[in-house]
């Protein structure tokens, strides 16, 4: 009897259809993921995408900057990163401009700061977005020193 009980109990969850984490507002979003096979696949076994556009609002996963063998010039990292960045904010629809909101995650905010500050202002322009600088431990990949995450809104929504 319990076993029949059961039986029918899950036939009826079944018959529901997908369990309802499914309905959530990424299932109605602009999910972006890497347009490299490579990467994509990362962000396929890691679970995350690039950016997800929900409304009028976008938001981008965290981009690490990364220092190559060799180099001494944190600026270049960052031009990398920002650059990457730019071309996530591109594919997803908006700009530069369109930037409310920045987070970054440093393992040295006291060295790392004039650099990030140069490189940033010369993609963001004012008015300002905010900004929330974080001291962090360890960053993934091991050659990270610091993962910036952005939000933006599209422009011409009604605010």
């Amino acid at each position: 009897m319990k076993t029949r009980l059961l039986a029918a109990a899950l036939s009826a969850v079944a018959a529901l259809g997908p369990p309802a984490a499914l309905a959530g507002a990424r299932q109605d979003a602009q999910v972006f993921m890497a347009p490299d096979p490579g990467e994509r696949r990362f962000q396929q076994d890691w679970g995350y995408a690039d950016a997800v556009v929900s409304g009028d609002l976008v938001t981008l996963s965290g981009v690490v900057a990364g220092v190559r063998p060799g180099e001494t010039d944190l600026r270049d990292a960052y031009a990398r990163a920002f650059e990457r960045l730019g071309g996530v904010l591109q594919r997803a629809g908006v700009s530069w401009d369109d930037v409310v909101d920045i987070t970054s995650f440093h393992t040295d905010l006291t060295t790392q700061m004039p650099a990030i500050v140069a490189v940033k202002n010369r993609f963001i322009k004012p008015p300002f977005p905010t900004w929330t600088a974080i001291q962090v431990a360890r960053l993934i990949p091991d050659n990270g020193i610091t993962e910036i995450k952005i939000v933006a809104r599209k422009s011409g929504s009604e605010r």
